[in-house]
């Protein structure tokens, strides 16, 4: 994390805080001064990062049901960071994606991403400050890959939903991007991508030769929504060491 970013003053939701990049993002924004509110489903995730990270609040709701996450996060608020992080990936061959799979992936990964950012824009609005909300997409967004129909369309969405957010929110001066990771080695993706000929056929497609590491996404998450990217909303920031130009 750059030293010289600070958010003192601020609150901060991010949402898919129990593991991975939520988790770190949450840990980072708190040490760097901002009053975090850290969303999982899972009880046993925000325990342990409240004993890691005591000034966190933790923030337990499955986001699929809009009626408890609109009261949930409406009664915790309001906030002017905001961090969609949440997902799903259900990973099926296009011939036997099941329903269940496309409806928890719409639900997680573009529904709730659209529900908590009007809730969270909306306080922004009604108290008249400035925010921004960072929307965690991926490379899967703009290249098709094997088994991923319904991941690679729903990030897809998510893109051009936060255009649209960028647009409409933007004259309340909210800004919205995405960052756009490649394979993040998170304990999930260390496990998912230990085997060498799986990992060696999509690393011989990104030119500089590895996966992102968390602090990689982490990093780029805190630059969007800092006052260093005070211009940039509407944006897609790639994570991906090069994968889309090869």
């Amino acid at each position: 994390m750059d030293p010289h970013l600070s958010f003192r003053g601020r609150r901060a939701l991010v949402t898919g805080a129990g593991k991975g990049i939520g988790r770190a993002v949450a840990v980072a924004l708190s040490e760097a001064g901002a009053r975090v509110t850290a969303l999982s489903r899972t009880a046993a995730d925000l325990e342990s990062l409240a004993r890691e990270c005591p000034g966190i609040e933790p923030l337990c709701v499955d986001l699929a049901d809009w009626d408890a996450t609109e009261a949930a996060v409406g009664a915790a608020g309001p906030f002017q960071l905001l961090v969609n992080n949440a997902a799903v990936a259900v990973l099926q061959p296009f011939l036997e994606v099941t329903r269940e799979a496309l409806e928890r992936s719409l639900d997680v990964n573009f529904g709730a991403v659209l529900h908590v950012s009007q809730i969270v824009a909306g306080q922004m609005i009604a108290q008249g400050v400035p925010g921004a909300i960072v929307n965690v997409s991926s490379q899967a967004s703009q290249r098709a890959l094997r088994d991923h129909a319904v991941y690679c369309s729903t990030k897809s969405a998510l893109d051009m939903l936060s255009k649209v957010m960028a647009m409409e929110l933007g004259p309340h001066k909210i800004r919205v991007n995405t960052v756009n990771p490649t394979v993040v080695m998170t304990d999930m993706g260390r496990i998912n991508w230990s085997d060498p000929q799986k990992s060696a056929a999509m690393i011989n497609r990104i030119p500089l030769g590895k996966f992102a590491e968390v602090d990689d996404v982490v990093n780029g998450i805190l630059f969007l929504l800092s006052d260093k990217s005070a211009m940039t909303t509407g944006s897609s920031l790639m994570v991906d060491g090069g994968f889309l130009v090869s």
